[in-house]
């Protein structure tokens, strides 16, 4: 244990893969519950809930990392400079574009709302409180994973980190249940992404790629596969291991971890044979 996350796996690494899970977390703090104008419930919606469970049943000897406080504290897949103005007195103005979407609907660096149309804060936050946070539970994690990807390439010859979301039921006649995300091709080889789709769908379970969820800060921080250091998103729908109120482990868990296994175990076999390819894409 360290910080406000858990490590387990050896050094040096057993797996060219890295597996982070950094929306999970339950731990509430004290100063956010005094500070938020809503109770600890209603910010469960930002929880990918549970999804550490599917994380610590599939999970065989990689470099594993969970965050433990809560998103509504920090958001971790938010770059350190996306911060909301409407909340954070250190916070610059919304740049415009596209990329700022995220954070113009109130999910930034520190979620501005629990929910849509539910406000989080019940105050203005000073600057030194954020940087607080950044300094506290944001940086540690990332230079973890970074230290994490580094030891496995230096040991492989190749890394993936593999960033483990929940996301709610999608629209339509049959959606995907997975979904992987790689940034349009930018944060990870086509190989891996390929393989890990291909098993998916060999499941029977229907899988979509970047759609609609390309992947965030945490692949484009860490994905460099020019450098054979790849990261990928896997967003997981709750209904298949969470319980029917969607609030606690259900009876699906088991063949949903037992499908990220296979997950795991593939992309390690991809990037220990498949280097040289890998790296030619």
């Amino acid at each position: 244990m360290r910080g406000s996350f858990d490590q387990f796996g050896t050094l040096p690494p057993a797996s060219p893969v890295v597996v982070s899970v950094p929306h999970a977390g339950r731990d509430y703090p004290l100063p956010l519950r005094a500070a938020a104008a809503v109770p600890v419930a209603s910010m469960l919606a930002l929880e990918d809930r549970h999804v550490d469970a599917v994380a610590l049943a599939a999970h065989g000897g990689e470099t594993l990392l969970i965050q433990r406080v809560a998103r509504a504290w920090i958001d971790l897949n938010r770059a350190e400079d996306e911060r909301d103005p409407l909340i954070d007195d250190g916070a610059a103005a919304i740049p415009a574009g596209a990329a700022a979407t995220k954070l113009r609907s109130g999910l930034g660096l520190v979620p501005r709302r629990a929910a849509p149309g539910v406000m989080l804060w019940r105050r203005r936050l000073a600057d030194d409180e954020v940087r607080a946070r950044i300094v506290a539970d944001h940086r540690p994690y990332h230079a973890a994973v970074a230290a994490a990807l580094q030891a496995a390439r230096e040991r492989f010859g190749a890394a993936l980190l593999i960033d483990l979301h929940s996301m709610p039921s999608l629209p339509g006649a049959r959606p995907a249940r997975w979904v992987i995300g790689d940034r349009f091709g930018r944060s990870a080889g086509g190989r891996l992404v390929h393989a890990i789709e291909g098993e998916i769908a060999a499941a029977g379970h229907a899988v979509a790629l970047n759609a609609p969820y390309p992947g965030g800060h945490i692949l484009s921080r860490h994905g460099r596969p020019a450098d054979n250091v790849h990261a990928i998103q896997i967003e997981i729908d709750r209904r298949l291991y969470l319980d029917a109120r969607l609030d606690a482990p259900g009876p699906g868990l088991d063949s949903t971890a037992a499908l990220l296994r296979r997950l795991l175990a593939i992309a390690a076999e991809e990037l220990t044979g498949g280097i040289t390819a890998l790296a030619a894409e």
